[in-house]
């Protein structure tokens, strides 16, 4: 018995068989991934095609608390402090967001799309992200006596 996985290409095959064989298989698998890769390209949208789920932009040097509630992952908490940052120092660039306590540079990345230092604040609605459950929103379930 061969120890090769594939029965035709036994030890009796000669090697130049052989070499072509593996040859041909792997120009058919480079070819096959190189046309899946062109297939994934060709169905991905350009960069004009590429619109945010919500239209138009919030100016952070003007907007109030609620329209910065608009934007994902700012709550009142940290549209307070956006507020009370800018009124010390107004933005510059939208990136100047993260030197606000609570809000990073992931989140600026996430919030680009919507975010601008310039013109008027055209977001009218809130942007769909994920929600956060508020604490009293979780059903409690009640303890047995003596378990605190």
């Amino acid at each position: 018995m061969s120890t090769f996985a594939n029965p035709s290409l036994s030890v009796n095959t000669p090697p130049s068989r052989r070499i072509v064989r593996a040859a041909l298989t792997a120009l058919t698998l480079l070819a096959l991934s190189f046309g899946a890769g062109q297939a994934a390209l060709a169905a991905a949208p350009g960069p004009d095609e590429v619109k945010p789920a919500a239209e138009g932009v919030v100016n952070i040097n003007t907007a109030t608390p609620d329209q910065l509630g608009y934007l994902p992952g700012i709550g009142p908490a940290k549209a307070q402090r956006i507020v009370e940052y800018r009124a010390k120092r107004p933005f510059a660039r939208p990136v100047e967001l993260a030197r606000v306590r609570g809000i990073g540079l992931k989140t600026v990345r996430k919030l680009q799309p919507w975010l601008t230092v310039k013109g008027q604040t055209t977001l009218e609605a809130p942007v769909g992200g994920k929600k956060k459950k508020a604490r009293g929103d979780k059903p409690r379930t009640a303890k047995a006596p003596g378990q605190g």
